[in-house]
């Protein structure tokens, strides 16, 4: 019963969770039907599925040619991740094949049987991902293959180097996920949904991806440790402490809170960008795209901050959270009045005696000037008694079968790949 108490103390997300089951999903992520698809299609179809549950209902849910465009641009790029990622791949062997990983979008039979990673399929049958890149039209074909080559080419650089400055970490986030951005925005640009301004300004998308990336790092900050990955600037921890694992030490966690705290606020000077992008774009599919990664985003974020439990264990944001923030971000208004939630929750946390609460308020303030509440979303939790009274009963005969939420969407709402 800890799950129905939980619910209750959240209405609104009965509510959606409710609402979200029964059909309301579709509204956000639309059925793709894929029996009229080519037989190499859908098996890219299959490994994005296989490989990408969290964003493979996403890209389906996009409209037209550019849902191909961007399903070919994720396996390509899962493809040269999982080359990065297969620590059994000698570094003489990896830096080459990274550096060259894009000229084998144009060689027919080129694949990589010797991983050992768990989505090595994409490099197996290489040669069925390439080969519909090379039947998508040419101004997607350029697009995918520029962002491949300088991907590789700085995953390349990181191999053997670790994050120390604040402006590393800016170009290792632009690396793994600015270009990213930048590619998806430029796909947006050719597809002709989107104005030309959106692949152009690569700034405001390079944002995009940095602040999700950040996100994602903050996070994870346990998780990488035990793994034995290090990806926050040292330029920072060092700071704080002499190693960055001695940040998990019980010992040092009022300094550790102060770290994270200052990387939070970091984080946050990205979302100023990101209000700009999102108000940018025209179509349906595309904003649903982008803006539902980045109000799952901003609301890790507050739940991270000045919280201990990011050095003892996971913390993520409650799934019914997780459905309302996919069931209401879907216009450009509804976003600002989101990111001004979270941000002011935010800010009532911030405590006097932290280092960065000047530079937290600063970037706050700033954010606050362009996402102030001026619709009606800006009180979206405000039900009426009759709908919260039947949802309240519903999930209390029915909490059981609502936990069951589709693998799919739980995964989705959880996830944060790197």
């Amino acid at each position: 019963m800890e799950l129905l108490r939980k619910w209750l103390g959240h209405p609104e997300d009965i509510y959606n969770l409710l609402r979200f089951k029964m059909g309301g999903y579709r509204a956000v992520m639309p059925r793709m039907d894929t029996d009229s698809l080519g037989c190499g299609l859908r098996t890219c179809y299959r490994y994005l599925n296989q490989t990408s549950r969290s964003f493979a209902a996403v890209i389906q849910a996009l409209d037209g040619e550019l849902r191909h465009a961007v399903c070919i641009f994720y396996l390509v790029l899962r493809a040269l991740d999982t080359v990065e990622d297969d620590m059994s791949i000698p570094l003489d062997v990896k830096v080459p094949m990274l550096h060259e990983f894009h000229s084998h979008l144009y060689e027919p039979d080129w694949k990589y049987t010797e991983s050992k990673e768990k989505d090595r399929q994409v490099l197996e049958d290489f040669p069925t991902i390439s080969m519909e890149f090379r039947n998508l039209s040419k101004v997607y074909q350029d697009v995918i293959s520029d962002i491949c080559h300088k991907m590789g080419v700085g995953m390349a650089e990181f191999l053997e180097k670790k994050v120390d400055s604040q402006r590393e970490w800016d170009k290792y986030c632009h690396y793994v996920a600015g270009l990213v951005g930048i590619g998806l925005s430029r796909l947006f640009s050719a597809s002709e949904l989107e104005d030309s301004i959106v692949g152009q300004d690569t700034d405001l998308a390079n944002s995009m991806g940095l602040f999700l990336q950040k996100t994602n790092i903050i996070r994870d900050y346990l998780e990488d440790q035990l793994e034995g990955r290090e990806f926050w600037p040292r330029e920072v921890w060092s700071r704080y402490a002499k190693k960055l694992s001695d940040l998990a030490k019980p010992e040092n966690i009022d300094v550790a809170v102060q770290c994270l705290n200052e990387l939070i606020t970091n984080a946050l000077h990205h979302v100023p960008d990101v209000l700009t992008y999102l108000s940018r774009l025209k179509n349906q599919s595309v904003f649903n795209f982008c803006a539902i990664p980045q109000v799952m985003a901003i609301a890790t974020l507050a739940a991270c901050y000045n919280n201990k439990q990011v050095f003892r264990g996971v913390v993520k944001i409650r799934k019914g959270q997780a459905v309302t923030l996919m069931m209401d971000a879907t216009n450009i208004q509804a976003v600002k009045a989101i990111m001004y939630q979270y941000v002011e929750e935010i800010y009532q946390k911030i405590p006097s005696t932290d280092p960065s609460s000047n530079k937290t308020q600063q970037v706050i303030a700033s954010i606050r000037a362009i996402s102030l509440p001026g619709s009606p979303m800006a009180s979206r939790h405000h039900y009426s008694p009759i709908y919260l009274s039947c949802a309240m009963l519903l999930a209390a005969l029915s909490w059981q079968y609502l936990s069951t939420l589709s693998k799919a969407t739980e995964e989705y709402v959880q996830a944060g790949e790197k």
